[in-house]
């Protein structure tokens, strides 16, 4: 598998059975795939999400939105649950208008999934995490 670095963006590539084991890029040395969700920018957003690897499930949220604050530790605790399964990124539409504006972003907190570069599935309003797992398990992630 081929996995984008969250830091530095470059291409690593990892065999599927060694996706447990905490790789590390190759270029940079941070993890590739950490526990906790990503936060994306304009000028990183369309690179990893096309070369993530995995799925990539993406909150848009902002910093004065209550449900988006209600939802933050719920989708901490995804990210640190299924890391090796799905990779968890953010974007502030504060601070990166440009990216939820070519998303359609109407209302946060707002998630969207990408596989292989490619909006598959969205969803709008703050999730439990039964409900968030539920959720990407209709979209085929376990």
């Amino acid at each position: 598998m081929e996995l984008a670095c969250p830091h530095c963006l470059a291409v690593n590539r990892v065999p599927d059975e060694r996706l447990a084991e905490s790789p590390r890029c190759g270029k940079c040395g941070a993890l590739l795939l950490p526990a906790k969700p990503l936060d994306l920018t304009a000028a990183s957003f369309d690179r990893f999400i096309a070369r993530a690897g995995l799925p990539v499930l993406v909150d848009f949220w902002a910093d004065w939105c209550g449900p988006c604050k209600m939802m933050a530790p719920v989708f901490q605790q995804a990210a640190a649950e299924m890391s090796t399964r799905v990779r968890f990124a953010k974007v502030d539409t504060e601070a990166e208008p440009q990216v939820s504006m070519r998303h359609h972003i109407k209302g946060i907190p707002s998630l969207i999934l990408f596989r292989n570069g490619a909006e598959i599935a969205r969803a709008s309003g703050a999730m439990d995490g039964h409900a968030l797992k539920r959720w990407l398990a209709a979209q085929g992630i376990q």
